[in-house]
């Protein structure tokens, strides 16, 4: 079987840069590899998506690398700032892109959309997380249906958390940035001051410097110094730890593909409030008797997000029905092993 060439963006296993996009690519490299299809990981350097002109050459050179005939499995932040390099090798290589967010549902940015579209229109397929993230990129793009697949990410058995006394450790795994809601969530958390609760924000703050600060001076003014803490990146195992200490997740994402921390939170029976955008309500999913293993409110509104933390806090029978469904839905969720078979099934179906 031949090798499968993956090129990613330089940095995926930087553990201060964590995300679930590389998390998904290392993980279906690895899956890939232990099934045994060789992969060639080749990272990229540059700012993808906003690549100056000579991180477009470093792409073109590898790519130009690639042997005549071969299947090219390429992250979409890579692919979709880069058609040029896409339409000139077309002809030679195959490119599946695998699309963790499209570029294009910022409407306001045109040039993100015109280019993304460019891209995937000389891909041979093209590979999403959610059924979701299908959808919307053939709502946008004039693409054939039958050539946009869904590959949905996977999570590792793990054990299950305990509930603390007083159900109030909150938990948010993301990146410090506007489009992951942690302003929005500020402004919900503030008049909770009666209740007991304390709210780790784990992820990234390097992203975006000027709103951390910003989010800092709101934890100050509105005295929740103490009560919000944000933590920065953690390790696998300091992550894990943190899952396991909490009594929810809460996601107020402005914008989610799938949503990969929420399975990472059900796989430790942990509910879930969040945000209803894109494919978080299939990472949520159902028990068997269909209750939602969490609350979900409508994006960028701190009161309908107050309100749902407040049903939590106050409401014990509430608690008690997510608890049970969130332990119920780990029971169904998938592994890593299934999303790399699906790649692996549309790697096959691009080489023919």
């Amino acid at each position: 079987m031949s090798d499968v060439h993956f090129i990613v963006p330089a940095g995926i296993d930087d553990p201060t840069r964590p995300s679930g996009g590389n998390v998904y690519d290392r993980r279906v490299a690895c899956g890939l590899a232990e099934a045994g299809r060789p992969v060639r990981v080749q990272e990229v350097p540059g700012t993808w998506p906003s690549p100056d002109a000579q991180a477009v050459g470093a792409l073109a050179a590898v790519v130009g690398g690639i042997p005549d005939g071969a299947v090219l499995l390429i992250d979409g932040l890579v692919a979709s700032s880069a058609p040029e390099v896409l339409r000139a090798e077309s002809g030679r290589v195959r490119f599946v892109v695998l699309v963790h967010m499209p570029l294009g549902l910022a409407s306001q940015n045109v040039a993100a959309r015109e280019r993304e579209g460019a891209a995937l229109s000389e891909a041979a397929a093209v590979i999403t997380t959610s059924s979701w993230g299908r959808r919307a990129l053939l709502d946008i793009y004039a693409l054939p249906g039958e050539r946009v697949y869904v590959a949905e990410p996977g999570v590792d058995p793990a054990a299950l958390a305990s509930a603390t006394k007083t159900s109030g450790e909150m938990l948010v795994v993301a990146a410090v940035i506007p489009g992951k809601g942690h302003d929005v969530l500020l402004d919900a958390l503030s008049p909770l001051h009666r209740f007991s609760w304390r709210c780790q924000c784990i992820g990234s703050l390097e992203r975006d410097p000027a709103f951390v600060r910003r989010l800092r001076r709101r934890v100050l003014e509105a005295g929740m110094n103490g009560r919000v803490r944000f933590s920065g990146p953690q390790t696998e195992a300091e992550l894990s730890r943190s899952y396991l200490a909490a009594d929810v997740l809460v996601l107020p994402s402005r914008g989610e593909t799938y949503g990969m921390v929420i399975a990472e939170a059900l796989a430790r029976g942990l509910p879930v409030v969040a945000t209803d955008v894109g494919g978080v309500p299939e990472a949520l999913g159902h028990s068997l008797d269909g209750t939602r293993p969490g609350l979900l409110v409508s994006a960028g509104d701190p009161v309908a997000l107050r309100c749902a933390l407040r049903a939590w806090l106050e409401d014990a029978d509430l608690r008690r029905r997510l608890r049970a469904a969130a332990r119920e839905r780990r029971m169904s969720l998938p592994d890593w092993s299934r999303a790399s078979s699906a790649v692996a099934d549309v790697l096959q179906r691009a080489g023919r």
